[in-house]
């Protein structure tokens, strides 16, 4: 998962992001007295909605500048720099809450492993991300204007992992996680800052995806796809991001 994000720009324009992920932490209910772990946890906005409960949560994050600014913005919770497929916790959770990250861990068979690891017997997962079909669109788009920029094979660049209900059900239940839920739905999601809506998408998310595309091109690049997103992603004034989010619930086997 990358480590080149842009915290300033991720909450000024990207709120959506841990707005939606409120609905998913009222789905992992937590108590008071359990210990939590949000894996991926960005900023911290979560973590802190999960520590309201009376939960001891620990966020991590393998981006140094989001953990940095989380322990900022909420001072009193524990944050530590840590990939999901490197988490050293045996059995040490309640509960493992993850909100739109793990699409960013193409090594999802060690992520798993890692995150039933750290689960108590008996503990649960809680999860959602990116799905199967999730950014068609705008994957679409992108990838015809890397290739009018001369990029061959534009997807080989992709760093995402969209799995179906069934090849992550199947991943999860291979290391112990039972699956009680899981659904794949889509959820167009409005973009912020209106006709810079896109471009900041672009810019927030799409780092490692477009490090193919030469510096002096990048700009160019960013109008390509506007050109050929827009007939499906703008409306109402404003850019609209296709979604398609994978939510699944788990306990790990006692």
């Amino acid at each position: 998962m990358s480590s080149d994000w842009n915290p300033s720009l991720y909450q000024s324009s990207h709120a959506f992001v841990w707005e939606y992920g409120k609905e998913l932490v009222g789905l992992l209910a937590p108590k008071a007295g359990e210990r939590i772990l949000d894996v991926g946890c960005g900023t911290g906005q979560l973590t802190a909605e999960i520590a309201r409960a009376g939960a001891e949560v620990v966020g991590i994050d393998s981006s140094p500048a989001m953990i940095d600014e989380a322990r900022g913005n909420f001072p009193d919770l524990q944050f530590e720099v840590a990939g999901v497929s490197g988490i050293a916790y045996r059995e040490e959770f309640d509960a493992v809450f993850s909100n739109a990250v793990l699409h960013w861990v193409r090594e999802a068979d060690a992520a798993a492993s890692a995150i039933a690891r750290a689960l108590k017997p008996g503990g649960r997962f809680v999860a959602e991300f990116g799905g199967r079909g999730n950014t068609r669109a705008l994957l679409d788009a992108v990838y015809r204007s890397m290739e009018e920029l001369g990029i061959t094979e534009p997807e080989k660049h992709n760093p995402w992992f969209y799995p179906a209900i069934g090849e992550y059900a199947a991943l999860l239940e291979r290391h112990g996680i039972e699956v009680n839920f899981a659904a794949l739905f889509d959820r167009p999601t409005a973009l912020e800052g209106a006709e810079r809506g896109l471009a900041n998408w672009l810019g927030m998310f799409c780092a490692r995806l477009t490090a193919a595309v030469p510096e002096e091109q990048r700009e160019k690049f960013k109008r390509l796809v506007e050109r050929h997103a827009a007939p499906q992603l703008w409306r109402e004034g404003k850019w609209w991001m296709d979604y398609r989010r994978l939510r699944v619930v788990g306990r790990r086997a006692g």
